[in-house]
């Protein structure tokens, strides 16, 4: 298999001016490696991804199918921000496809964490075969392999994205940031007109909030895992957190408490606050959340958030804790 190596010559790219030119060179190298033919990508609305959909576009316009999966595990408003900035702001040929129910179903009653991954992964490998199927002349699949992918797969390429596709569909590759580490991956997104807050979105896990929806998945708490983690993250970037906290979520176990609202007993679910700093993810330490804050963020999640009664902080660092509880 291929080796791929970054060159020692190549400069970081930390300005504007050198991601400039770093997004006219892969230009130049897409449109001579793809020539008159159609690409698709699976694009997930992380940072990757929206990076190479954006160079993409830039390079080769409506020859770029572009494949968002809603499978019902991401943050509130993320499926939309990817049909507005793509679709209506850029002009991306953007296939959207509901796939929430299907999601869902397959996972009813699951509760193990790696069951659930793999049931997620090879779902969304079946849907986006099957819209592969659905357009004619693709002959390339682009991916949003970057140099960290590559380093841990000991310097073979890593399909991150859509791997496991069958023999049939095993187009050639454009993987335009496979030489970039994540930083640079932001500073050429800036540079491209995405917005800041999907170039500088937080880490988030593949399965999504089906491993924040803790134990077997279900529609009710998986809609209270959604509504709290964005009362989490709108009060964090009100407060100057944003940017500061390297990773911030709220997780609801599969367990209720005795709980009052309205002076009356209630049986509800407890809502776990996690935030963490890292700079590599193989420790982290807890971010110190000023007390005040955590107590409008309690007030707002247990008023506003259905079946919730609680909410706890984790003060768990790693070790020994992970930073996600599955």
């Amino acid at each position: 298999m291929e080796k791929i190596v970054r060159p020692e010559s190549m400069a970081r790219i930390t300005t504007p001016e050198l991601a400039n030119a770093f997004i006219e060179e892969q230009i130049k190298e897409v449109r001579e490696q793809v020539g008159d033919k159609k690409v698709l990508l699976a694009l997930s609305g992380g940072v990757d991804s929206s990076v190479v959909a954006a160079l993409l576009i830039k390079a080769i316009g409506k020859q770029l199918v572009c494949v968002h999966v809603n499978h019902g595990l991401l943050r509130k408003g993320e499926p939309e921000q990817v049909v507005k900035v793509f679709r209506d702001e850029m002009d991306a040929n953007l296939v959207y496809v509901d796939a929430v129910d299907r999601f869902l179903d397959k996972l009813a009653g699951v509760a193990a964490p790696e069951e659930k991954r793999k049931i997620i992964g090879a779902e969304f490998i079946r849907v986006f075969e099957e819209e592969a199927r659905k357009q004619e002349g693709i002959e390339f699949l682009a991916q949003g392999t970057i140099y960290p992918d590559i380093l841990e797969s000991d310097g073979v390429k890593a399909h991150h994205n859509v791997g496991g596709l069958p023999e049939d569909l095993q187009f050639g590759l454009v993987e335009p940031v496979k030489l970039l580490f994540k930083d640079e991956v932001r500073v050429v997104g800036e540079a491209l007109g995405l917005p800041h807050g999907m170039v500088y979105r937080q880490p988030f896990p593949g399965p999504g909030l089906g491993v924040r929806c803790l134990g077997a998945i279900t529609r009710d708490r998986l809609e209270a895992v959604r509504e709290s983690d964005a009362i989490l993250r709108e009060e964090f970037a009100k407060n100057g957190l944003e940017g500061k906290v390297w990773q911030y979520f709220t997780a609801i176990p599969d367990i209720k408490s005795v709980g009052v609202k309205d002076y009356k007993r209630t049986d509800a679910w407890p809502v776990i606050i996690r935030a963490v700093n890292t700079t590599d993810a193989m420790t982290a330490t807890i971010e110190e959340v000023p007390y005040e804050l955590l107590k409008h963020i309690t007030n707002r999640i247990t008023t506003e958030v259905e079946g919730v009664n609680r909410v706890l902080f984790d003060l768990t660092p790693k070790p020994s804790g992970t930073i996600e509880w599955e």
